[in-house]
């Protein structure tokens, strides 16, 4: 049994969660999977209604009752930024050990990138974002605050043990992938240089017992260039949390648009703890759009695709896997049909670009 926790959220995450549920009700039919899907009112309605975003006793049972968390979008203009961020994503991502934000940049064929002469050959890589620690960590405050005196701090951190479990998770990615196997370390050790020099060391160390693979540094300014006039030179990149938020979306406008962005909040140790990993596009929840059936569902049901083939991974259940990889390839072979439009919102509905996506994978 496969137990998905879904979390459809704020503006147009249930409607394009639908779409990716649809699919996973079609594949299930095709392999067969047994699943339960279990929806929970998670984001800025229940906020606003109740003051409570997540409980402690929700995160409990997400840890003890699901395999998978399936989340569309939170955000509302009338929930102050930072509320249903802090207290759903970010509480997600550190008390459920989802230790690793994973960001695939792949152009699929059919969709446009503003990149001029690049094809799907020259974008397909992977970035490995370190998901728990960085700034995002909260440690700072403010001195002084509202006076002319005011001193706000925010504090990069980094141990040892998170360097070093992303870093492991990449160089094994590397091998799987089995395409140019070369990692490419993104920082700025020329500025940052306790946080960085931590993470070459251990780039080092742990690099020598993968000698199949390459390994390169690059400055993160260096890398959003490079990734404008050579992407095709990335394979896999592992980065930090700040500097992965940043270039991952560089990634996701290279390869066509937020429209077709798919992540994976993951934990991949769960025999050592924590929770299920959570996939979601990236998105946001346009809350401009949402109810009118004109948002493009690509990136949730790839987030699907994502889900079956993680949660599979981890559970060496081949049939999962299988099914993740089939409905990406019919993402794929849908995409052409998108030739020349703008990705990010498709002259189609909603339920008729998922439609698609279904007929695909009948055949």
């Amino acid at each position: 049994m496969l137990r998905i926790a879904v979390i459809g959220g704020d503006g147009i995450g249930p409607e394009v969660c639908a779409q990716g549920l649809r699919c996973l009700e079609s594949l299930a039919r095709i392999f067969p999977i047994d699943y339960r899907v279990t929806q929970l009112p998670y984001g800025g309605q229940r906020y606003l209604a109740t003051g409570t975003v997540l409980t402690d006793q929700e995160v409990v049972d997400l840890k003890a009752n699901y395999d998978a968390i399936y989340l569309g979008a939170v955000g509302r203009p009338d929930v102050p930024p930072g509320v249903l961020e802090r207290g759903l994503l970010l509480r997600l991502r550190f008390e459920l050990g989802l230790y690793v934000n994973l960001r695939p940049v792949k152009l699929y064929p059919g969709v446009s990138t503003p990149l001029a002469g690049k094809t799907s050959n020259d974008i397909d890589f992977i970035v490995v974002r370190e998901n728990t620690e960085d700034l995002y960590c909260g440690a700072g405050g403010f001195l002084h605050k509202g006076t002319p005196h005011e001193v706000a701090t925010q504090e990069m951190l980094a141990t040892r043990m998170g360097v070093e479990r992303c870093l492991r998770y990449a160089f094994e990615l590397c091998r799987q992938r089995n395409r140019q196997r070369k990692l490419t370390l993104v920082g700025k050790t020329n500025v940052l240089t306790y946080v960085y020099d931590l993470w070459m060391r251990v780039f080092e160390q742990v690099g020598r017992e993968y000698p199949d693979v390459t390994r390169q540094y690059h400055h993160v300014d260096a890398c959003c260039m490079y990734m404008v006039v050579k992407p095709e030179q990335y394979d896999v990149i592992v980065t930090t949390n700040m500097f992965g938020d940043i270039i991952t979306d560089l990634g996701a406008a290279i390869a066509g648009g937020m429209g077709v962005a798919a992540s994976g909040n993951l934990n991949p140790t769960p025999h050592l703890g924590g929770g299920p990993s959570m996939f979601e596009p990236v998105h946001g929840s346009a809350p401009d759009i949402a109810g009118q059936g004109k948002a493009n569902p690509i990136a949730a049901i790839l987030s699907m695709a994502m889900l079956l083939q993680q949660t599979g991974r981890a559970r060496s259940d081949d049939r999962l896997i299988r099914a993740g990889d089939r409905l990406e390839a019919a993402v794929a072979r849908v995409c052409p049909q998108f030739a020349g439009m703008q990705f990010d919102r498709l002259p189609m509905t909603t339920d008729r670009v998922a439609d698609l996506v279904l007929e695909e994978l009948k055949r």
